[in-house]
């Protein structure tokens, strides 16, 4: 099955007349909305339950101390997937399979392990999040969990059938849920403004090795590197437009990531925030999300605790439909054949099966995961630079210089941050 989605009819004559500037009675937001998608998808990846488990515990453990850390991250995020959609616009193709048409094929081999492994520790962190969702809303034994999250996951990804904008819609649905939960415990966990603003303006780790661990945490489940593949997938053939309108595509396109990737950072700013003014300011232990979970019943009412169950629930249902797409993406244009994808979901689900049976802690595993992404974005990353930074593959839509510094300066801050944990965990 390949993830190269393209709209409706209906939606892509919109699209053209909002390309060719006839679009009538709706004034700018009808002239966006068909536009509006891929990065929404993407997006989810930015709110997964991986980002709950760092952000809770940095905001709990370390106060405001690592919310620069999300801010860069999340800043990172926006300019990546832009680049990302840029790359299938420009060119009809994916990352993935540019990757496979140009470089060496033993290089490619590594590529897909690599890319496999990282998929396994995203499916690992959307399931377990999803399994411990359903276990603290409704009583269910974890492994009766993640059973009910496999069987939901599969009946989301079956709405493809009916086509993508469907599915685009539903993952949209999930993710403002999570929005609104979390400006809910916003509101009513009252943090300072002041601290606020010194933790997203002062770089620095407080002098801890677990500040870093986490930091690199945040990196890993903010830059998520399967959906560096993805979005280039969701807009590689998604509107049909000649070379002259590309970069009137783009635009919109880029229109379409600020919206989705500001209102992710937005909420993952947002989960810290409410940590560290819940927990941390008062001193209350929240070293895993079940003990988050049972701490804001007596602090902000059991509503609270409810809600942020729900918006875990909302999070790894839909993460874990958008990494399935991903793997799809990564195995069909790396190595040029897919799986069903049940066989897939199933394959994926065995890590967090193992986990539960083993009896270890969700949430240190969670934080482990994305640890484990965070060394895997460089290698999404060098390839997607070198094409969109090719005159000749990218035509009109090639990267400008500023584009370029900005993307390998992020790259070098990146593999920096992963040397430094390495050399800290030595020492």
């Amino acid at each position: 099955m390949s993830y190269a989605p393209t709209l409706d009819q209906r939606t892509t004559q919109a699209a053209h007349r909002a390309l060719g500037g006839a679009a009538s009675g709706g004034g700018r937001l009808r002239r966006i909305l068909p536009f509006i998608g891929p990065a929404v998808v993407a997006s989810v990846a930015y709110v997964d339950p991986g980002n709950f488990a760092t952000n809770i515990q940095a905001g709990a453990q370390h106060g405001y101390t690592l919310l620069w850390v999300v801010l860069c991250a999340n800043l990172a995020a926006i300019l990546v997937q832009g680049l990302s959609a840029k790359l299938g616009i420009a060119t009809g193709r994916n990352l993935p399979e540019l990757i496979r048409e140009r470089f060496p094929r033993k290089l490619v081999w590594f590529y897909w392990v690599q890319a496999e492994i990282v998929a396994m520790m995203t499916d690992l962190a959307e399931f377990l999040g999803a399994a411990l969702a359903l276990h603290l809303l409704f009583g269910l034994t974890m492994g009766g969990a993640v059973l009910a999250a496999f069987v939901i996951v599969m009946g989301i990804l079956m709405l493809e059938r009916k086509g993508f904008r469907p599915m685009e819609l539903l993952v949209a649905a999930l993710a403002g849920v999570i929005a609104l939960g979390y400006g809910l415990q916003l509101a009513l966990s009252h943090p300072a403004l002041l601290p606020i603003l010194k933790g997203a303006l002062t770089p620095g780790f407080g002098g801890s090795a677990d500040a870093m661990y986490l930091a690199v945490g945040i990196l890993g489940a903010t830059v998520m590197p399967h959906v560096i593949y993805l979005h280039s997938s969701l807009t590689q053939r998604r509107i049909q437009v000649s070379v002259e309108r590309r970069a009137l595509l783009m635009r919109f396109a880029w229109k379409d990531v600020i919206l989705a990737l500001g209102l992710a950072g937005l909420i993952n700013l947002a989960m810290l925030v409410v940590a560290a003014a819940t927990f941390h300011q008062k001193g209350l232990p929240a070293s895993d999300l079940s003990e988050a979970y049972r701490t804001l019943t007596p602090i902000l009412g059991a509503g609270a605790a409810t809600v942020f169950a729900l918006t875990l629930l909302a999070s790894g249902i839909s993460s874990s439909v958008v990494g399935t797409m991903a793997g799809q993406v990564v195995m069909q244009g790396l190595v040029g054949f897919t799986i069903p994808l049940w066989v897939r979901r199933l394959l994926t689900s065995l890590p967090a099966v193992i986990v539960v049976m083993l009896g270890i802690d969700p949430t240190r595993t969670l934080v482990f995961s994305q640890v484990v992404l965070s060394f895997g974005i460089p290698f999404a990353l060098v390839p997607l630079l070198l094409f969109t930074s090719n005159h000749a593959l990218m035509g009109n839509l090639v990267n400008r210089p500023v584009l370029r510094r900005l993307g390998w300066g992020v790259t070098v801050l990146i593999i920096g941050l992963n040397a430094l944990l390495l050399w800290k965990l030595a020492g």
